[in-house]
């Protein structure tokens, strides 16, 4: 019963509700003056992580509009080890950070104050990350390898201007560098895969969600998935996507199955026998933060996936060694 937005629209109507689905493009149009909520209610952020076999660097500019953040972090998670972080809480940011309205169409979004300067630049098929932060620089180039990808604009049953408007881009390869402290640190384009987390929305203050992406290759074609439940209205659309050899096949809802512990394998199944992944964890980057009345918590399991896909066609795929994540959050933000 998913609907998949075809057509160029609005991502609120004309009385500020959201037009609910999934499209595989950033088909609809983000209007941030057609939000019908107060202005601190809104939030929005672009989330870049790239990784490769053991190593993890994330990048963040986003704000919840009362309190933002600039974020950069590198850690081994092989080894269980972070590797350096940089973080700057920004109080009452509101609109200035200028977050895009598109995040496929070229731009630039940068962050510059002081000793912290951050760009990310989209040009086409490609994007640059940059970043300079007292001792640290980091140069980052993706390439997208599929033109799809997973949009999903999401209501919630609280209240009917509450929207979540999000776009998840994997299956970029990545290459590039991070040095500081005298040590540099490279990522590979045969082992090196990017993830966009772009989200746009208004939410009720207490959420909590289950997310898992991840890109590889099997019998050296590109796979990728994007999954997740527990966030929103999911009857229209659903966040779950699966990629192959550059083509997208759409997923119906799905369920996160944990043991007592969170380092004990996770299995993600859907409901009509197409996916089993089983995520044997080996670390488990948890994050909280608490700042004024923000009260948010993240467990993000890194480690290898193995099972099997079954795509559009019927076609059966065996899953094995893809080394990526999944998470649980719970937030009050």
């Amino acid at each position: 019963m998913e609907k998949e937005l075809l057509k160029r629209g609005p991502v609120l109507d004309e009385k500020g509700r959201p037009v609910p689905g999934f499209s595989r493009r950033s088909t609809l149009v983000y209007d941030r003056s057609a939000v019908k909520a107060p202005p601190w209610r809104l939030k929005e952020w672009d989330f870049y992580q790239i990784s490769n076999r053991n190593l993890c660097l994330q990048f963040t500019i986003g704000h919840a509009s009362y309190a933002g953040q600039v974020s950069v972090m590198l850690f081994d998670f092989i080894k269980g080890e972070k590797l350096l972080e940089k973080n700057r809480f920004l109080v009452l940011p509101f609109g200035s950070l200028h977050m895009p309205c598109d995040a496929e169409a070229d731009h630039v979004l940068p962050y510059k104050k002081g000793a912290v300067s951050m760009k990310f630049e989209t040009r086409g098929d490609k994007r640059l990350l940059t970043c300079r932060w007292d001792g640290l620089e980091a140069r980052i180039a993706l390439c997208r390898q599929n033109p799809d990808s997973l949009v999903v604009n999401l209501p919630f049953h609280e209240y009917d201007h509450a929207f979540y408007y999000n776009q998840k881009i994997n299956c970029m390869t990545a290459e590039g560098y991070v040095r500081y402290e005298g040590k540099e640190i490279r990522f590979g384009r045969k082992d090196s895969f990017g993830i966009l987390d772009w989200g746009r929305g208004v939410w009720p203050f207490h959420n909590e969600w289950y997310w898992s992406n991840g890109s590889g290759y099997l019998d050296g074609e590109m796979f990728g998935f994007n999954l997740g439940c527990g966030f929103g209205n999911t009857d229209t659309a659903s966040e779950n996507m699966l990629f192959w050899k550059g083509k997208s096949h759409k997923l119906g809802k799905v369920r996160f199955e944990l043991g007592k512990e969170y380092m004990d394998p996770w299995r993600i199944v859907d409901n009509e026998g197409r996916l089993e992944l089983v995520l044997t964890p080996s670390y488990d980057r948890t994050t909280r933060t608490k700042v004024l009345w923000v009260n948010n918590c993240c467990h993000q399991m890194f480690g290898s996936f193995e099972g099997f896909a079954v795509l559009d066609d019927g076609s059966r795929l065996e899953v094995k060694d893809v080394v990526s994540f999944a998470e649980h959050a719970v937030n009050n933000w």
